[in-house]
């Protein structure tokens, strides 16, 4: 599996696990820890992320959370991109990933200092998104899900899931390799176009997605596949997050997806300790 991501010349190692924390500006995600309205409340969240061990921002303007209302492209550049200014200016070793589905966005962001495209759409909610990737020549996460935020709650049947899950993104895999990009994350979309269910089976099976052959990335983070089965709410989950993030890690993942940065930098450096003395 390939262990390193090319950002802008520099290799990140992935053979050890990355944490990348979640910077939301948005009024509407569904964890309201993780939203910040003002550029310099977002720099203060960044500066914590970044003190606490996270070495990627995933920077997003647009809630895609199952039902989120949509944004226009218009407002999402007004959020996103005075902050990957500011983030690039007063962090400059800080990795920026754009949390988007519009290629306008990936590009327009990317030219103002971000690195990574983090895709929730995998493609499929613009067409130009893949040729957009391979001419920026950045690393792409390339999530599996199916519809939009809207209708993605009445898209999870699978004749088999993790089969399915698989053959999906190995498509979209080849089209993206067919195309020049050489650095390509996937990740399983944990929730979207899935049930609580679904999504426990794809954390159990993690390991068949080794097969792709690319870094895996996951996403579980206060998810209400944790508070729902827990009859909690997402401002209580952080322990079930740092329990399905240890699976996760003893299972392959290379990075984590996390509101928590420090909780996760953590179970990063035990499971770490732990395999180190595996005989």
């Amino acid at each position: 599996m390939k262990k390193t991501l090319n950002i802008g010349g520099k290799l990140l190692d992935l053979s050890t696990p990355q944490v990348m924390g979640i910077l939301n500006v948005t009024p509407d995600s569904f964890y309201s820890g993780s939203r910040v309205l003002q550029v310099e409340d977002a720099y203060k969240k960044a500066e914590r992320m970044i003190s606490e061990g996270a070495s990627i921002l995933d920077l997003g303007g647009h809630s895609t959370r199952p039902g989120a209302d949509a944004v226009s492209e218009e407002e999402e550049l007004k959020r996103v991109l005075p902050v990957v200014e500011m983030i690039q200016k007063r962090f400059p070793d800080a990795i920026i990933s754009i949390d988007t589905f519009r290629s306008t966005v990936a590009r327009e962001s990317i030219a103002a200092g971000a690195h990574i495209i983090n895709d929730i759409a995998g493609g499929n909610m613009d067409a130009n998104m893949f040729e957009t990737v391979a001419a920026l020549h950045v690393p792409y996460i390339l999530m599996h899900s199916r519809g939009t935020p809207q209708t993605m709650k009445e898209l999870n049947q699978y004749d088999d899931l993790v089969t399915d899950v698989l053959r999906e993104l190995q498509t979209k895999i080849y089209q993206l390799q067919q195309l020049g990009v050489k650095d390509i994350v996937a990740d399983m979309g944990f929730g979207f176009a899935k049930n609580a269910d679904q999504n426990y089976v794809l954390l159990n099976e993690l390991k068949a997605f080794q097969i792709l052959n690319v870094p895996l990335l996951i996403g579980v983070s206060r998810k209400s596949m944790i508070w729902r089965k827990l009859n909690i709410t997402a401002d209580q989950s952080l322990n079930g997050t740092t329990v399905l993030n240890t699976i996760a890690l003893l299972n392959g993942a290379s990075i984590l997806r996390v509101h928590d940065v420090k909780e996760a930098v953590e179970a990063v450096k035990l499971v770490q300790l732990l395999q180190s003395h595996t005989s």
